[in-house]
């Protein structure tokens, strides 16, 4: 049986279900390679806290955290892993999957196993809001240098695609391998996540047939959160509430400027076993980022999952992909308050049950089911 070596940071949520299936299905082998000294997870500097997800996330699957020397750093420099390399090729695997190139022991396991074995890698980064000039030039042609040492990449998106694609990627080269969630774990609402919600709702006042926008996420400049918050105050919906959940670097600024509106509502940080509920708080779904690098926007897919209509920004990574005008939501101009009030004004208008459903279907998918299957291809011969 073929073996593939995972290296990536640490557990996440979208990740670890891949790690798990691929080993259920036993078409192959495989172990994970955590790069990140265990603990270093904790915190995240988006929601300003330290938090661990409520699911679990290393079970069902090898895998083992590789030392760092005590570096509990996130940066480039900060991840050089002394063992990371002889740890792989004691395992001796048929391929590694590296999962980003920003840290000195992904870009060395790159550089070290290309020609011995097949290396694959992963990375959701696009060309949305890039600018001209030198450093845009320079930067291109690192890119290409470091990406000759991939022999496929597994990419999330169109955005994605033409990424790799401007940085040297031949079309051979390029593997769809949708950017996905626990659809199922989102499609349902279990009692325990259903009086969660009605809980939620008591408390806000809130009833069933109450018409509201959600926003799930960090409260991070790139999520332009504050844009939602203007075009909900100026269009002064009848009878629409707004939901903002998350916490983070804006959020004292986002709470002062929606002081004396009562139809605006926070929520804290919410984690992975009550958010499928909290999703349905709201009729309709927003991520109204301006970036830079809202690579893809996984809440999104969440969203969808959920059966919410979404409105997101041309920024967001999935845009093009998940969302259609009229179908299953709309998208808007980046930063541009009064498209963005035009398309809540033409979202709330729509029969958004109808929406939802159709979200569902268009979300069906993206699965990890579907990573599983291509990634095993690759390492059995049926392509590549």
């Amino acid at each position: 049986m073929k073996r593939l070596a995972i290296v990536t940071t640490h557990p996440i949520q979208y990740n670890a279900p891949l790690f798990k299936l691929l080993s259920e299905r036993k078409n192959i082998e495989v172990k994970v390679f955590y790069t990140w000294e265990k603990g270093a997870e904790h915190f995240d500097q988006g929601f300003g806290r330290s938090f661990q997800w409520d699911i679990p996330l290393l079970e069902g699957y090898e895998y083992s955290f590789v030392s760092n020397n005590g570096n509990m750093g996130k940066g480039f420099w900060d991840v050089k892993n002394p063992n990371l390399i002889q740890s792989i090729k004691e395992w001796q695997p048929q391929a590694v999957l590296v999962y980003g190139w920003n840290y000195w022991s992904h870009l060395q396991v790159l550089r070290h196993f290309k020609g011995k074995i097949k290396v694959l890698f992963r990375g959701d980064s696009t060309l949305i809001g890039e600018k001209k000039g030198m450093k845009k030039l320079l930067r291109k042609w690192i890119l290409k240098w470091i990406y000759s040492y991939v022999d496929y990449a597994l990419y999330v998106g169109t955005n994605n695609k033409a990424y790799f694609q401007q940085h040297g990627l031949k079309e051979k080269q390029l593997i769809f391998v949708p950017h996905a969630i626990d659809n199922d774990r989102f499609s349902t609402e279990n009692r325990a996540q259903t009086e969660y919600r009605e809980n939620l709702m008591q408390s806000m006042r809130l009833k069933d047939d109450t018409n509201s926008i959600l926003f799930a996420g960090k409260f991070q400049k790139k999520k332009n959160v504050a844009l939602l918050l203007e075009a909900f105050k100026q269009l002064k919906l009848p009878s629409w509430k707004l939901i903002l959940v998350g916490n983070g670097e804006d959020e004292e600024q986002l709470k002062q400027a929606s002081a004396g509106h009562e139809d605006i509502y926070f929520l804290p940080f919410q984690n992975q076993m009550m958010i499928p509920a909290v999703y349905r708080l709201g009729k309709i779904f927003c991520l109204p980022s301006q970036g830079p690098e809202e690579t893809w926007g996984l809440a999104v897919n969440e969203a969808m999952a959920s059966g919410r209509a979404v409105i997101v920004s041309d920024e967001v990574g999935c845009a093009v992909d998940l969302v259609e005008d009229g179908v299953n939501g709309y998208i808007f101009q980046s930063g541009n308050l009064g498209d963005l009030m035009d398309k809540m004004t033409m979202a709330a208008g729509q029969d958004l049950l109808r929406m939802g459903n159709q979200s569902k279907l268009k979300i069906e998918n993206w699965r990890f089911e579907v990573q599983a299957k291509q990634i095993e291809q690759l390492l059995t011969g049926t392509i590549g």
